[in-house]
């Protein structure tokens, strides 16, 4: 039969709170109490539940994960595939286990993330920004639970949020581009009602205005931060009067995309428009030609999120935002020039 904690506890004539503050460590126990628990422990081999381990500390360790928006973000997006992955390691270093929240039966059901996170008694949230931010969203936000968001904003008593700096992103492109004589320049942004799409549009239009460049409405287009929509953006801009001499997609996937487009309209990348993407995903160093882009330091961001929430969920915070700058890289979408690679052949004489 599989002891438990009150088995533990009737052996060492002690309460099972005693026992639970002894397992984790918490509390000012004596040390005859201590030896005591922790050679019946060793004797009988008992191994603490998950729940026995929660009892003292009010912590389950347990951080829900949540893709915010009515449509999942795919797990394998690139971007946030690597942000969580940096998350994971550090609040598992920090002793904390993920549970991922499906929102495909809170669409159905039109049930809310709030019920469900106190339900599986999360420590906190780790929230990805997604498409349509639903507002179970805000109402999980503005709660007693702490949460982080990523690319989100939120505002709550106990919430935090890391993202890169989304104005500044737009605002690099554009002043790379004027800088190296390009003025005609398009524009391929993420879905109209997503925040991050909106940030980016913002500054986008705000540094054409800053640099005197004419924004044309017909080289302005949406997607959906896939390769696919980049492709239809793309090939509706080029259906235009007037061809751009650059096009800023907002992902490198719509970039992708929308070189493949160029390409399939027999033009050429970067000689006839060159093309600048957004995240400096893997893929950005094998496409052909290989992609500029904006890198979004992932690394830091699942970094910074997990050290912020693990100080949420101790109470070492207060809420706070951070913005991490982003970085031009330049590739030969963009006419940057490859040298060759000499080899020099040494003989003996």
């Amino acid at each position: 039969m599989r002891l438990t904690i009150r088995d533990i506890a009737k052996m060492a004539g002690v309460s099972p709170a005693t026992v639970s503050k002894i397992i984790n460590n918490y509390g000012e126990i004596s040390s005859t109490t201590k030896d005591k628990v922790n050679r019946i422990i060793e004797e009988t081999g008992y191994k603490p539940t998950f729940s026995a381990k929660a009892l003292a500390t009010k912590k389950s360790n347990l951080i829900g994960i949540i893709y915010a928006g009515k449509v999942n973000v795919d797990l394998n997006h690139p971007f946030f595939n690597e942000v969580i992955n940096h998350f994971k390691k550090t609040v598992g270093k920090l002793g904390y286990d993920l549970l991922i929240f499906s929102n495909e039966r809170f669409a159905q059901e039109q049930e809310n993330y709030l019920p469900r996170a106190r339900h599986f008694h999360v420590d906190g949230c780790l929230i990805i920004a997604g498409e349509e931010i639903q507002s179970a969203i805000y109402e999980l936000d503005q709660s007693d639970i702490p949460c982080v968001g990523v690319d989100i904003q939120l505002t709550g008593p106990m919430s935090s949020y890391v993202m890169t700096d989304n104005e500044k992103v737009s605002t690099k492109v554009v002043e790379h581009l004027y800088l190296h004589s390009v003025r005609d320049i398009a524009y391929i942004g993420g879905k109209k009602k997503s925040p991050i799409a909106q940030i980016r549009l913002k500054g986008f239009l705000s540094a054409m205005n800053q640099f005197g460049l004419e924004v044309k409405e017909e080289w302005i287009h949406f997607g959906d931060f896939f390769e696919e929509s980049g492709y239809e953006a793309m090939t509706k801009i080029l259906e235009s009067s007037t061809h751009p001499k650059a096009v800023y997609a907002t992902s490198d996937m719509m970039a992708l995309g929308a070189i493949q487009a160029i390409k399939d309209k027999g033009l050429s990348v970067p000689h006839d428009i060159r093309v600048v993407g957004c995240d400096d995903i893997d893929a950005c160093r094998y496409s052909e030609p290989k992609l500029t882009t904006i890198k979004q330091d992932k690394e830091k961001l699942g970094k910074l999120s997990g050290h912020m929430l693990h100080d949420l969920i101790d109470r070492k915070i207060e809420s706070k935002e951070i913005q991490v700058d982003p970085e031009l890289i330049i590739r030969e979408s963009c006419g940057s020039v490859v040298k060759p690679t000499i080899n020099i052949v040494r003989q003996n004489c």
